[in-house]
């Protein structure tokens, strides 16, 4: 069973930075790709980072592109979003999710197979 913790959430000023991590369980991580995803209230999951298994491919949301970036340690059995520069609309529970195998969509929450129970980021004006 794999189990995905979120950690590094809290309350910010706009312009802030926070660094968001997901340690994850299991021998197979280094296997998958990792997506961040957010979801405020009243809004749906929305994509906001992945990359892939060897860290060699990110992606990013057109929202958070130059103001996040996303990186992983293998050895380590986890995966960073370091959030600088934020905004009162980026408050949102951050989720980390593992990819599904051979899953297409990496926009897509229904390309994800394990997330974590979430870490809440809020950002005042």
């Amino acid at each position: 069973q794999v189990q995905l913790v979120e950690s590094g959430g809290g309350l910010v000023q706009a312009g802030d930075s926070l660094r968001l991590s997901c340690a994850a369980s299991g021998r197979t991580f280094s296997s998958y790709a990792m997506g961040w995803f957010r979801q405020a209230p009243g809004k749906e999951r929305e994509f906001v980072a992945a990359i892939s298994w060897s860290g060699g491919s990110t992606y990013y949301a057109d929202s958070v592109k130059g103001r996040f970036t996303i990186s992983r340690d293998n050895a380590k059995n986890t995966v960073y979003l370091q959030m600088n520069s934020l905004k009162p609309e980026d408050t949102a529970v951050y989720y980390c999710g593992r990819k599904r195998e051979y899953a297409s969509g990496t926009y897509s929450p229904s390309a994800y197979d394990y997330w974590g129970q979430g870490t809440q980021v809020t950002v005042s004006s």
